[in-house]
């Protein structure tokens, strides 16, 4: 049977948060942030295997304190990342088998995930061309091209914020990212490569504590989320 898949992105490089600790192995709630995700894809019940896409010097530190400690079953396999975003998801993407049913892809920084919202994605990517967990945009949103001035302001009630998972069958997205690899174009998520080749992706409801951690606050963010979750 045709196993769905989830690629796993923690390449990043921590820029905006002037640590000398790539922020996967920072440690929050005893265990690192990278674990942490790691372990709601081990609790869905729709995602049968993982790949992870990691710094290639990061790889051996990864196996060590995250993989060996906690016994992963189901990482398949861990693989360098690239020079952006896009080219890690492309090296996990020729990681995969050519009979992949589903992909999942994820940022490893979106570490509060849900085994549920996991799920809930994948179940609707069944009978579509790609599903984006998202949220509604709560702020006005502006637009300017230069010094500040705004040049537009767009209508909140169509604005959708994407986060991950996002979720494509296997055929969609190896066509989506080939042809972005030959032509040189850039998306700015998963999803927009895939509207790039004309499919129609569905948006299913994610969730305001999804958050991506980016910043020193958003550590801060997200251990209050941890703690609240400890007192359901």
């Amino acid at each position: 049977m045709k196993k769905n898949y989830s690629i796993i992105v923690a390449a990043g490089k921590s820029r905006r948060m002037n640590s000398a600790v790539s922020k996967q192995f920072i440690f929050i709630s005893g265990k690192p942030v990278l674990a942490h995700t790691i372990d709601a894809f081990e609790k869905s019940s729709l995602i049968d295997q993982i790949v992870l896409v990691i710094n290639e010097s990061d790889i051996e530190k990864c196996k060590k304190i995250i993989i060996n400690k906690y016994r992963y079953k189901k990482v398949r396999e861990i693989v360098a990342g690239g020079e952006e975003r896009q080219h890690s998801v492309l090296n996990g993407l020729k990681a995969l088998p050519s009979d992949t049913n589903l992909v999942a892809i994820h940022d490893g920084a979106r570490f509060l995930i849900t085994p549920e919202l996991i799920d809930k994605a994948v179940k609707a990517a069944y009978d579509s061309d790609g599903v984006v967990v998202a949220i509604p945009v709560q702020d006005t949103i502006k637009e300017s091209w230069s010094n500040k001035i705004i040049s537009n302001t767009f209508n909140r009630d169509r604005l959708w914020a994407a986060q991950t998972p996002q979720v494509f069958p296997y055929s969609i997205i190896i066509e989506a990212y080939s042809k972005a690899s030959k032509t040189g174009f850039i998306g700015t998520d998963d999803a927009s490569l895939v509207e790039n080749l004309g499919y129609e992706i569905n948006l299913v409801l994610g969730s305001v504590e999804n958050i991506k951690i980016t910043t020193n606050f958003d550590l801060i963010l997200a251990e209050t989320i941890l703690n609240r979750r400890r007192l359901k």
